[in-house]
C-alpha cells in the first residue's frame, strides 16, 4: 500500500517550500561569489544542490512522493532562476552528485570539465568505461563535442586496454596524466581504414601506397600525439637489408612507434622480425630522454589467441587488426568480447 497518498498536499506544499529554501540559499551563497561563472564554481553550485536534494529527501528520493515534491521546487526554482533548474536539470545534478559523491575529487575535477562534461560522462554506465572517457578527454583536453564524438567512434572498446580486467584499467587509467600515458591506453585493438577506398584482392606495397597517399587521415585514425617521421625505414644487419613500412613519434609515449602492415592473419614470425626492427632502433635510433621503442604490427585479419599465448601484451609489440571497411558497433562489441574472454581463459591457465 502506497502510505504517500495520505499526505496533504498543505503537507507537501511544506515540505516542498522547506527543500526550496534550502537550494534557493545554495544559488545566492554561490552567486555572492566573484567567481560564481568560472566553470568549478557553478560545477559545485549544481553538485550541491544534487547532494542536498538526495539528503533532504532521503530514501524517498524516487519514491512517487518525491517526485511531485520535485516538480514543485523545479517550477519555484525556474520562475526564479530560469530554466536552468527544470526538473530534469535537477535530476540531473541529483545524477551527478550520486556518480561522483567524493566533493574533493569532483572539485578537482571540476578545474578541467564543465557542468556539460560531467552530464555527458554520466549517460556512461559502465563506471570503467566512464573512468576512461573521463580521464582521457582531461588528458587530451577533448570538448564536449569530441567526448561524444569519441564515444560513437567506440574508442574504449577499440582500446588495448580494455581487453585487461577491471582492476589494472582502473589503475592504469588513475595515473593518466597530460605528460604520462601508456601504450595500451592509445594503442587500439582495430583500426578502420574504410579511407585508403581498397576491396577485393590488393597487395601491401598496394596497401602501404594507399596508406602513404591518404596519411593525414591514416594519422588521424591513430589517434592524437603521432607523428610521422619516415616510409620504408631501412636496416641494414649484417650486409642485409629490411624495411619497415612506416615510422612515427609519439609525443606523450615518448618513443619512437614502428608500423609494419600486414595481410591476412599474424604470424609467430612477424613478432622475431618487430623485435629485430626495435632493438636495432633503441641501440642506433633511440634519442636520450626517449623510451624503448614500440612496434605495431597491423594485421587485415585478428587471431587473438596466437597474440595471448605469445604473451605480446607485455611486451614493447602490440597486434592490431585493420579493417578497410566501417563495420557495425556491435563488431567492435563482439571483438572485445572474445578478446577478455580468451586473456581470461589464459590467465586462469597460468594461475
Amino acid at each position: 500500500m502506497d502510505n504517500t497518498l495520505t499526505i496533504s498536499d498543505k503537507e507537501l506544499d511544506k515540505i516542498a517550500g522547506n527543500l526550496y529554501c534550502g537550494i534557493s540559499k545554495i544559488i545566492d551563497t554561490a552567486k555572492h561569489s566573484v567567481a560564481v561563472y568560472v566553470n568549478a564554481k557553478s560545477n559545485m553550485m549544481y553538485w550541491n544542490i544534487g547532494r542536498y536534494i538526495i539528503s533532504d529527501l532521503q530514501y524517498e528520493t524516487y519514491s512517487a512522493y518525491g517526485e511531485q515534491i520535485l516538480a514543485k521546487v523545479s517550477k519555484r526554482l525556474t520562475d526564479e532562476y530560469g530554466k536552468g533548474y527544470t526538473y530534469s536539470a535537477l535530476t540531473r545534478m541529483m545524477k551527478v552528485a550520486r556518480i561522483y559523491d567524493d566533493e574533493e575529487m569532483f572539485a578537482t575535477l571540476s578545474q578541467t570539465l564543465s557542468w556539460s562534461h560531467f552530464l555527458e560522462l554520466i549517460t556512461i554506465e559502465d563506471s570503467t568505461k566512464r573512468l576512461f572517457y573521463q580521464q582521457v578527454g582531461i588528458a587530451e583536453h577533448w570538448s564536449v563535442r569530441e567526448l561524444r564524438d569519441k564515444q560513437d567512434a567506440m574508442v574504449y572498446e577499440r582500446s588495448l586496454i580494455a581487453a585487461k580486467p577491471d582492476d589494472e584499467i582502473v589503475k592504469t587509467l588513475e595515473n593518466i596524466t597530460p605528460k604520462h600515458f601508456e601504450a595500451d591506453v592509445i594503442l587500439k585493438n582495430s583500426y578502420v581504414l574504410d579511407f585508403l577506398e581498397l576491396s577485393g584482392y590488393y597487395s601491401e606495397n598496394e596497401l602501404e601506397e594507399a596508406v602513404s597517399k591518404q596519411l593525414e587521415k591514416f594519422i588521424l585514425e591513430l589517434g592524437q600525439g603521432f607523428a610521422f617521421l619516415e616510409r620504408q625505414k631501412r636496416f641494414t644487419i649484417d650486409g642485409t637489408d629490411y624495411y619497415l613500412d612506416l615510422l612515427f613519434y609519439h609525443r606523450r609515449l615518448k618513443c619512437l612507434v614502428a608500423i609494419d602492415l600486414k595481410l591476412g592473419k599474424f604470424k609467430p614470425q612477424y613478432k622475431g622480425q618487430m623485435e629485430l626492427y626495435l632493438k636495432y632502433m633503441q641501440k642506433y635510433d633511440m634519442q636520450p630522454g626517449e623510451n624503448p621503442p614500440i612496434g605495431l604490427l597491423l594485421c587485415s585479419e585478428g587471431n587473438t589467441e596466437h597474440i595471448e599465448l605469445l604473451m605480446l601484451g607485455e611486451e614493447n609489440i602490440k597486434v592490431s587488426q585493420y579493417l578497410t571497411y566501417l563495420p557495425e558497433k556491435q563488431w567492435f562489441i563482439d571483438k572485445l568480447n572474445r578478446s577478455i574472454l580468451i586473456a581470461k581463459e589464459f590467465k586462469d591457465c597460468n594461475t
